[in-house]
């Protein structure tokens, strides 16, 4: 029994799939990073096209391929040995980024936008092994540190992939190193695939069914009456809704709110990223191994509490016109700036203490059988959040909104987010 999360690195029961998955989070967002600066600074202009449509859309596209695939690959992962599936997605990893470097040399916004697609039909396939293979092979007392490593390496992949690709692609050599990582990365990723060991293989006899939207709609329904587990597929899509308001808003919120450069809305995600990563991994200190959501409603009142803060310390005088961004160095000589990054980073670190317990919580409770899929259900409704926290936002800016003002919605409908969790969390204590 592994008592220290630190020490499953040690383990070969865990350090390969953790490898395998960073390395894949790492290349996702190098390439989608690298893709999108190349379309804002040169691609759009060159093909009269405004950048903003062109972002939006390839957003779209790297989350479509959950809400499509995401049912067939819970079948793919209840069927099939998943050590070996993995093995075959890394390898289709490789072959994608062949094309990458294809449409970075080629500069097609169109091969571009079609290997972000496949990229993200990678990921769709990746995912619900990834969270299914961890109770197969570890105890219950290991899942939540292991999720809060997982949930770590996540976000610190995602940081550092974002700004490496943005930072490379527009140097000197910047299409040949950005062509060489990705590909590199993706062959890492194989090779340590290799070393998973092998799992169970839980459902040989399941028919395999092609109609997407069918099953798609078969397998919410299928975890639907399970309502303990149904609910904690919601509270997680919630995190992924309150996140994905917070990091689409960093740009435009240093830029126009707090009148900073680009530099700053970059130390903005790091902060939010470390700061996750931090909440995930004192969320197995405090329960000491336990599968509990106890604290999940806590880390919610804390979310919404430091989103409402942020709205506060946000006030400022409009920029006049034509005023110079502030750096990041002059970003740090005002105490109200310090503030705001202290408030992103306990919003972010309440993220970490909230998502971790909730991804153990079901991996503990659901039939060995039905891991997968219910994994594949949580892809489907965090794909639908995130959508929804786009059109939001969206909505809300077309009207007139101030982004701190969205911020404190955020804060309302998640302290009424918190209440319903309060409560499933009670209901899910007594019954277990």
């Amino acid at each position: 029994m592994i008592k220290s999360q630190f020490a499953l690195f040690k383990s070969r029961k865990f350090a390969p799939l953790f490898a395998t998955m960073f390395l894949g989070a790492f290349n996702d967002n190098f390439f989608k990073s690298a893709m999108v600066i190349l379309i804002t600074y040169r691609l759009a202009d060159e093909a009269a096209v405004d950048a903003r449509i062109l972002v939006t859309l390839a957003a779209g596209v790297f989350i479509l391929p959950f809400v499509l695939f995401s049912a067939l690959a819970g079948q793919l992962a209840d069927k099939y040995e998943r050590s070996g599936l993995v093995r075959k997605i890394k390898l289709a990893e490789i072959v994608v980024m062949s094309g990458a470097v294809v449409g970075f040399y080629s500069e097609s916004i169109t091969i571009l936008m079609i290997i972000l697609f496949l990229m993200g039909a990678q990921s769709a396939f990746f995912g619900p092994l990834k969270y299914s293979i961890l109770p197969q092979h570890l105890e219950e007392d290991e899942l939540i540190g292991a999720n809060a490593l997982v949930e770590m390496g996540t976000f610190l992949s995602i940081l550092i992939g974002t700004i490496f690709g943005g930072l490379f692609v527009l140097g000197g050599r910047g299409i040949v190193l950005v062509s060489v990582l990705v590909l590199s990365m993706a062959a890492l990723g194989w090779a340590a695939s290799f070393y998973i060991p092998p799992t169970r293989v839980v459902n040989p006899l399941l028919e395999f069914r092609f109609n997407i939207f069918r099953e798609t709609i078969a397998l919410v329904g299928s975890v639907w009456p399970k309502r303990d587990i149904f609910l904690s597929v919601l509270a997680i899509s919630w995190f992924y809704f309150v996140g994905g308001t917070f990091l689409s808003q960093f740009p435009t919120y240093a830029k126009i709110v707090l009148g900073a450069d680009e530099e700053v809305a970059t130390l903005f995600l790091a902060v939010f990223s470390v700061g996750i990563g931090v909440g995930s991994l004192a969320c197995n200190g405090l329960l000491k191994g336990e599968v509990s959501g106890r604290y999940v409603p806590h880390a919610a009142i804390g979310i919404a509490v430091l989103s409402a803060l942020l709205y506060l310390v946000s006030a400022r005088a409009p920029l006049p016109d034509g005023a110079s961004l502030v750096t990041v160095r002059g970003f740090f000589s005002s105490p109200a700036n310090i503030a705001v990054l202290a408030c992103l980073c306990g919003i972010s670190f309440f993220g970490g203490l909230y998502i971790v317990p909730l991804y153990a919580v079901i991996q503990s409770r659901s039939e060995e059988s039905m891991l997968a899929s219910v994994t594949a259900c949580t892809n489907i409704m965090d794909s639908l959040f995130m959508v929804v926290s786009s059109l939001l936002t969206t909505a809300m800016l077309a009207a007139g909104m101030p982004i701190p003002r969205i911020f404190l919605v955020v804060a309302v409908l998640t302290l009424i987010a918190a209440c319903i969790i309060r409560r499933v969390v009670h209901a899910q204590t007594r019954r277990y």
